[in-house]
């Protein structure tokens, strides 16, 4: 099962204890929200991002679709962006989950990440990270909006692991790990927009290891 620990902190995304409400919202009294009608809001507003693409992606579709009311979506996030942004958190989280310590060395697994990431731009998912990223740049001026509610959980997580391996030595690179992630991930990235080369998990291993230059 995929490791969701990345997105059920997230604002906006359902927890198990019911927890959620957006960064720009306030504190809310009355009953929690229920998992399984937050998680019909966000899985239909992903299906419609991905079947129909996001003008069509508007707060009734998502009622419409999830057979929830507009009221109740307005109350647990305050703006579209912010819904699609959680949308695509949650897909995320259950396609690239954020890879455990027990699962290798810290070069093995940024190698095994680059690699799924690679592979998901490929496809739907792809498309609809480049349309949210959209979306909130011309409706707010920037991406902090994604950032902040999807991207910095990820990228912190991913540059603590790189952290760990200077720390221990499997990982030779030198300098900060931020510049290092921003290295491996934006070079994936830049290339998908601009379609200047294919990407495929191999290149993305390879990448890590030109990156990092794990030992060994």
């Amino acid at each position: 099962m995929p490791d969701k620990s990345d997105w059920a902190r997230r604002p906006g995304v359902v927890t198990a204890n019911g927890g959620g409400g957006g960064a720009d919202s306030a504190p809310r009294r009355g009953r929690p929200r229920s998992i399984e009608t937050s998680n019909a809001i966000l899985e239909s507003a992903y299906a419609l991002m991905a079947s129909t693409g996001l003008a069509a992606t508007t707060i009734d579709a998502v009622a419409r679709h999830s057979s929830v009311s507009k009221m109740t979506i307005y109350k647990w996030w305050q703006s579209r962006e912010a819904l699609l942004i959680d949308a695509f958190l949650q897909h995320a989280a259950q396609m690239l989950p954020l890879p455990p310590v027990s699962s290798g060395t810290p070069a093995t697994r940024a190698r095994r990440h680059a690699a799924a990431y690679a592979e998901a731009l490929q496809g739907e998912f792809g498309k609809v990270q480049l349309a949210v990223i959209s979306e909130c740049i011309s409706k707010t001026g920037s991406a902090e909006l994604f950032y902040a509610r999807y991207l910095k959980l990820r990228r912190d997580a991913l540059v603590e692991m790189i952290a760990a391996g200077q720390k221990d030595g499997s990982i030779l690179a030198e300098g900060p790990a931020e510049d290092l992630y921003d290295a491996i991930y934006g070079s994936l990235f830049y290339r998908y927009v601009f379609g200047i080369a294919p990407i495929t998990p191999g290149y993305a291993r390879n990448l890590v290891d030109m990156v990092l230059r794990p030992r060994g």
